[in-house]
């Protein structure tokens, strides 16, 4: 059965959406050392470069992705994670293909993302590279960073 995804907008007052984003920073702390970790809190997706949106399917939290604005034009993809429960259901490529869609009609030209490089991440960087991102080296204030894949596409 094909369900549908609701893509919307979330101001990360609601629960679950917060226990989205804590299990996240949980996940990448388990998976990284803390200065390798560079997920954003509750507090840091609230800042006014950034917005975030949530993937709802059946009225359950599936997901949430955000965008922020790097400004001349780039932005950052922030905070992509998948309700466990969910995964396979295609709400990590909705989620993608939505802020990919958002950041072109904001008149962004190139968008930019910081992954993990362990296996954890693998699934994480084959959908990005099916999505049209490819390798890059540090951008922003990133540093090279032997738990970091960093990519990029021009949009």
């Amino acid at each position: 059965m094909q369900r549908t995804i609701d893509i919307r907008s979330d101001d990360l007052s609601g629960q679950a959406t917060r226990r989205l984003i804590a299990l996240h920073l949980a996940g990448m702390h388990d998976t990284s050392p803390p200065e390798s970790v560079h997920a954003l809190d509750v507090d840091a997706l609230r800042h006014p470069s950034v917005t975030v949106w949530s993937a709802w399917i059946d009225g359950d939290l599936a997901g949430v992705g955000a965008l922020k604005d790097l400004g001349g034009g780039r932005g950052e993809i922030k905070s992509m994670r998948v309700a466990d429960r969910f995964l396979g259901f295609g709400v990590g490529r909705a989620l993608l293909r939505h802020v990919v869609g958002e950041a072109r009609a904001r008149g962004m030209t190139s968008l930019w993302l910081e992954t993990g490089s362990t296996p954890e991440f693998l699934p994480a960087q084959r959908l990005y590279e099916s999505e049209g991102f490819a390798l890059c080296g540090p951008f922003g204030d990133y540093a090279p960073d032997p738990y970091s894949v960093f990519m990029t596409r021009a949009l």
